[in-house]
């Protein structure tokens, strides 16, 4: 014969509150960080784990400027147009004074395309047949 067991068997011990009191989270503060703590609670009449909450709540409320999850087009464009602008820097600090303005133009810009070789290769410009 199969033993039935119990589906409501009454745990030993004090009985559990319901609703009660929310879980203890322990924090390390430094101890300028607690003294800061203090006097912000002394301020706004608050002890200090109602300080510690209040300034918690404070800081999840306020909007940061993070990078964005999804990035767009725009955003991708963003560091290769800083790349190119860092490496056209780089190349006018070393380019050759005495050449002619036109002269400096084109090696600048043949400088920036790469070498033949390499351009069909390159995945951030579109194959273009020559």
């Amino acid at each position: 014969m199969k033993k039935l067991i119990p589906v409501n068997k009454k745990s030993r011990g004090r009985p559990k509150k319901q609703g009660g009191v929310d879980p203890v989270s322990a924090v390390r503060l430094p101890a300028t960080l607690t003294k800061l703590v203090d006097v912000w609670g002394e301020d706004h009449g608050a002890n200090r784990s109602e300080a510690i909450r209040r300034l918690v709540e404070i800081g999840l409320t306020v909007k940061t400027k993070g990078r964005p999850k999804s990035e767009g087009p725009k955003q991708r464009q963003e560091p290769k147009q800083r790349a190119r602008d860092m490496a056209g820097n780089t190349i006018d600090r070393m380019t050759d004074t005495t050449a002619s303005p036109d002269d400096q133009a084109s090696r600048k810009r043949r400088l920036l395309k790469g070498p033949e070789e390499f351009r069909n290769v390159r995945i951030d410009r579109p194959n273009r047949k020559a």
